[in-house]
């Protein structure tokens, strides 16, 4: 039979590699990678055989997302055998670029639009109360996620050295928490920009009921749509969006509304491959495919390199790959602890896909797979009119 050579091909080839998992087809074969695994593929369908018989992270996702194949075990324990099977599985382990994606002004919003506009009850079931959808900042381990949040938040403020009356653009605001604390706690005016409709409603909304509408404002906008100039400028988890090919620009359309003496922080994902290319094994693909459309991730050296290019200059640039580790593992646990509810309000596809996307980010914070840089700038070559920041970082971390 087709299924029983397609097994024993893979059993030839994946057995000496003691994977600890049990897979266990349709029909009541079942076959053990090592003893007592703790984990269980069941195999609902001859393509969801093909799908493990030539595991990708993308072909094993996609199998899952479609029902060909179910999933037992702990949540993590099953993104670390599907990462061993895809590493064993003879793929390389990062694709080269093919070309970039192409990006329009139609294309983002679209993208946007598909990750963040599910539901602002489904993010709710696991991101803390503040809606904070970017990498936390633990000062230990034992940290809560609600404190990491707002640790994150005055972190950044702090950084690009906020005072009182000083203007604050926000791109990406997200639903809004930075943009608050800043006018509140700091005393700034700020505005704030987001292509998703939920996020925005819900900002304003939240804008009203703290009393803050003379100092602080959420648009419906494109950053690159945005005028006027800025004292300080913050991207929090945007950029990743904007494409490889476009991050000068993106760069140059900040420099351009960052005033004389002004400060930019940009927060975002990166790849830890120094040509930048996609997840390793498959992984890039499938969040292109059912996460983030478009979405690109630069390595650390091009982000410097585009943000000179645009005028910038870098003056501060910190890697918190261990604290988006532990911050997926958050959101992991809390999806795990509310998935009867998601599958309620989001649906048994969606629910699948970002249970699995969830996971396998934390996998691959852990493992140095990707990044996740906050890089300080300001205006480059003579336009300032003077250092705006203090000559050590000390000021970084006085409360």
């Amino acid at each position: 039979m087709f299924w029983q050579a397609l097994i024993d091909d893979f059993m030839s080839r994946m057995q000496i590699h003691a994977v600890p998992v049990r897979i266990q087809l349709w029909n009541g074969h079942a076959v053990d990678l090592a003893p007592e695994p703790p984990v269980v593929i069941r195999v609902n369908s001859l393509k969801g055989l093909r799908h493990v018989a030539h595991a990708s992270l993308d072909s094993l996702g996609q199998a899952y997302v479609e029902g060909h194949i179910d999933l037992e075990g702990k949540l993590l324990d099953l993104i670390d055998v599907a990462a061993q099977l895809a590493r064993h599985s003879g793929h390389a382990e990062r694709a080269d670029n093919d070309a970039p994606h192409a990006h329009s002004r139609e294309l983002d919003r679209d993208a946007i639009q598909y990750h963040y506009d599910v539901s602002n009850a489904f993010y709710a079931q696991w991101l803390d109360p503040e809606m904070v959808y970017s990498c936390a900042y633990f000062h230990t381990r034992d940290d809560t996620l609600e404190a990491a949040q707002l640790q994150k938040i005055d972190h950044i403020l702090t950084k690009i050295r906020l005072q009182p009356g000083q203007t604050l653009l926000d791109i990406g605001c997200g639903w809004g928490a930075l943009a608050i604390r800043a006018a509140k706690h700091y005393g700034a005016r700020v505005l704030g920009v987001t292509l998703s409709e939920n996020q925005y409603e819900f900002a304003q909304d939240r804008i009203r009921r703290e009393g803050l509408a003379d100092r602080c404002e959420v648009r419906l906008l494109d950053y690159r749509d945005v005028t006027g100039q800025f004292d300080r400028i913050t991207s929090v988890g945007m950029f990743e969006h904007v494409g490889l090919a476009n991050l000068e620009t993106y760069f140059r359309c900040i420099n351009e509304r960052l005033a004389d003496g002004g400060v930019v922080m940009n927060h975002g994902i990166t790849s830890t491959d120094p040509h930048s290319r996609a997840s390793p094994w498959g992984g890039g693909d499938f969040i292109d495919r059912y996460v983030f459309p478009h979405g690109e991730l630069p390595h650390i050296g091009l982000v410097l390199q585009t943000m000179s290019a645009a005028g910038l200059e870098a003056t501060d640039v910190e890697n918190l790959r261990h604290h988006y580790a532990l911050t997926l593992h958050h959101w992991a646990e809390r999806f795990e602890a509310s998935r009867d509810t998601i599958r309620t309000l989001a649906g048994e596809e969606r629910y699948r896909i970002w249970r699995v996307y969830l996971a396998g980010c934390a996998h691959a914070f852990t493992h140095e797979w990707v990044a996740l840089h906050q890089v300080v700038g300001i205006k480059g070559q003579g336009a300032r009119p003077g250092y705006p920041l203090p000559l050590t970082r000390d000021y970084m971390y006085v409360h």
